[in-house]
């Protein structure tokens, strides 16, 4: 087997295993939404073609190569069928069938011995799928955007520049057209559009975090395909395009993978937040005591005026009322640190080896104060408990 087919199959191997994890988690996400049954079906097309190819170029078998014709010659379907899920129209009959009746043409054309007429065939279904991808791409710019919420629409935009960036990479698969390219890179541009698509899913900053996580993977993977490229003993250029298409691949299928899980492993351990959401408290006293159960609060105290005589309450009183949660590493609070105040707070958290305070009221003074593990300490659980002491604050009291 030559270095291409090896990188071609790893490639296609990647792409099949990074969609099937896709399709499970926009499945996950909405599993009765009518626009995530049409994505899994145009996905699922799309990951048995990579899956195909990849165990038939890495064997050689000349019967699953000839198989893989049949997903590629519906791809042009799975498109339409998801622009129509986006869109919520029905596209023209004439294109439906158009879609309908090519894929099946060049598919059981392929299957019954048309690839002898490797050339004619390539360019036809080249062409095929461009001008599927060209007609899906005009129905949704000529959309009516009235009819489509504005989250719809910027969604339509995004999916439309990712379908002009992935169209190099299809491109690549047509080794009959373009023999010169080292490696297959359809799925590459699979993984690439999929990665997005779940990253656009979410808030602008999550966007933002996402963009910047891939960015990282695939500069940090690329280099390391490049290093170990040189690994070979006849290292050339398209023996380095090999190598880095490969790690590229393989970071991007782990990259899904482990976002995936780590998303299923949140779900299944309910975090502070939806602790107190599902809460039957009825009182501050009671809602203090569910959230005990949780990691973050195991530790947590709770003071009341009473019980900080020795702090000085009217000084801490003053130096709080402004304030609402308090971290250690932060002291002294833009004070100095030999003011009162915050020499008094600093050994108040001191004593109980607090990390952080929470100021449920100030007059009289009721805090609580806890230790924040460090392996939790990161800006999500800053934000839960701001929104923790609102709640607190604004439950009543046993009366």
């Amino acid at each position: 087997m030559t270095s291409g087919a090896i990188a071609d199959s790893i490639v296609n191997l990647c792409g099949a295993i990074g969609l099937a994890v896709a399709m499970l988690t926009f499945y996950r996400r909405d599993p009765r939404s009518p626009l995530t049954r049409r994505l899994l079906l145009a996905l699922g097309v799309i990951a048995i073609l990579f899956l195909d190819r990849g165990l038939a170029w890495w064997t050689g078998s000349r019967l699953l190569d000839r198989l893989s014709v049949i997903p590629a010659a519906l791809i042009p379907l799975g498109a339409l069928i998801v622009t129509e899920g986006i869109l919520r129209r029905h596209a023209p009959r004439a294109v439906k069938i158009a879609a309908l009746a090519g894929g099946i043409l060049l598919g059981l054309g392929g299957l019954f011995g048309l690839q002898r007429f490797v050339m004619p065939y390539a360019i036809t279904l080249a062409l095929f799928q461009l001008l599927a991808f060209a007609t899906c791409a005009l129905l949704l710019a000529t959309r009516d955007r009235s009819s489509l919420m504005a989250s719809e629409n910027r969604s339509i935009g995004r999916m439309a520049v990712g379908a002009l960036v992935v169209i190099p990479f299809i491109l690549t698969d047509f080794r009959t057209l373009f023999p010169d390219i080292p490696v297959r890179l359809g799925a590459l541009g699979a993984l690439l559009t999929v990665t997005v698509m779940l990253i656009a899913g979410g808030g602008a900053e999550t966007r933002r975090h996402g963009l910047a996580m891939m960015a990282l993977r695939l500069i940090s993977s690329g280099l390391l395909g490049l290093a170990a490229a040189f690994m070979a003993p006849d290292v050339d250029a398209a023996q380095v395009v090999r190598f880095v298409a490969v790690a590229i691949a393989g970071v991007l299928t782990i990259g899904l993978m482990t976002d995936a899980l780590r998303a299923l492993f949140e779900s299944q351990e309910p975090g502070v937040l939806n602790s107190v959401a599902a809460s039957p408290a009825q009182t501050r006293e009671q809602l203090i005591a569910e959230l005990a159960r949780h990691p973050i609060f195991e530790s947590a105290q709770r003071f009341r005026e009473s019980e900080l005589a020795s702090y000085d309450p009217p000084l801490l009183r003053d130096f709080l009322s402004a304030r609402r949660v308090l971290r250690r590493s932060d002291a002294p609070w833009a004070l100095s640190p030999i003011d009162p105040a915050a020499e008094r707070m600093v050994s108040l958290m001191t004593a109980n080896s607090a990390s952080h305070v929470i100021v449920l009221a100030h007059d009289p003074l009721d805090l609580i104060v806890l230790a924040v593990p460090v392996t939790a300490a990161d800006p999500a659980t800053e934000t839960a408990l701001a929104l923790v002491r609102r709640l607190l604050a604004l439950t009543p009291e046993a009366k």
